[in-house]
């Protein structure tokens, strides 16, 4: 016997996607805002490390962009053809995000190792308040991503969410480096520093990128999610009155929010009917971080 139930969403959660909504709709607003604003003064006031933010920041736009998309697409229902839905849109939403910003990364890099043997003056007054709106737009955007986008840590295990924080609070921590060098440069006249914290800065960004698509990629090949233990799927199942073993188990999400699971699982009579061990098995997983799971007993 074999029972597979469909996911049941709770209001919460409806709630949660309105709140994230809000929260790409206006992180899109304000850092498209903010990469114009950082565009004309780097290239005004002649720093590079400010021009790196921005470009960080115009990928961080394009990234949000096609996050809130694959998040609407993600709520559509199943169709004949997507019997699953469209989850794994938010999944290769992540992937194209970390190649944007690995991309971006890189060519931050090379111009500013081109631009080291050769410093350009810099203006830092102009360019330290660019970076300082930098931080405080990045922080608030990310903390609605943290408050508004499903609540509280909702991001922690939606690779999709995540990878919008993660843009965000990169972003936040170059514009870190970016007031600190123009504060610098200020105080010591030292234009040197200003290229080489676009380095150091298209380095830490390029490092984010690639473990985005890391992460991206195991979900996109059927990897286990990271924050599931398969021997803790194992055991929760074989704790349950009259199993005595568990085989064939598959673990895979289903979207960056959906995890699922089919197994085989042997048990012996033990006074309770299939239904409602199925049931229990189902509520224990869930309780677990698997929401999305067929089993199929089989006699012990």
């Amino acid at each position: 016997m074999a029972l597979h139930e469909p996911d049941r969403r709770h209001p919460k959660q409806h709630i949660g996607r309105a709140g994230l909504a809000s929260a790409f709709r206006w992180s899109i607003l304000l850092n498209s805002t903010l990469s114009g604003v950082q565009l004309v003064i780097g290239i005004g006031f002649g720093s590079l490390a400010l021009i790196g933010d921005a470009i960080h920041n115009l990928g961080d736009v394009a990234g949000l962009g096609l996050g809130w998309g694959a998040e609407r697409l993600s709520t559509r229902p199943p169709s004949e053809r997507f019997t699953y839905g469209f989850g794994r849109s938010t999944q290769l939403a992540a992937l194209i995000n970390g190649v944007l910003v690995a991309m971006a990364s890189a060519v931050v890099v090379v111009e500013a190792i081109q631009r080291l043997s050769d410093p350009q003056p810099l203006v830092s007054g102009p360019v330290a308040w660019a970076a300082a709106a930098g931080i405080v737009v990045n922080l608030g955007s990310a903390s609605l991503f943290g408050h508004g986008g499903g609540g509280h840590g909702g991001h922690h295990h939606d690779l999709n969410r995540r990878a919008a924080v993660l843009h965000l609070l990169s972003d936040a921590l170059v514009s870190v480096a970016v007031l600190a060098s123009a504060l610098l440069v200020g105080l010591t006249g030292w234009h040197w520093l200003d290229p080489l914290t676009a380095i150091g800065v298209g380095v830490a960004v390029g490092y984010t990128g690639v473990v985005l698509i890391r992460d991206a990629l195991v979900v996109l090949l059927d990897g286990i999610p990271s924050h599931i233990r398969p021997e803790e799927v194992r055991r929760t199942l074989l704790e349950l009155p009259g199993v005595v073993n568990v085989h064939h188990v598959h673990i895979w999400s289903l979207s960056t929010t959906q995890v699922a699971l089919t197994a085989h699982v042997c048990r012996k009579d033990c006074g309770m009917d299939d239904l409602e061990l199925l049931h229990r098995a189902k509520d224990a997983l869930a309780a677990i971080g698997v929401e999305h799971s067929t089993l199929q007993l089989e006699p012990g």
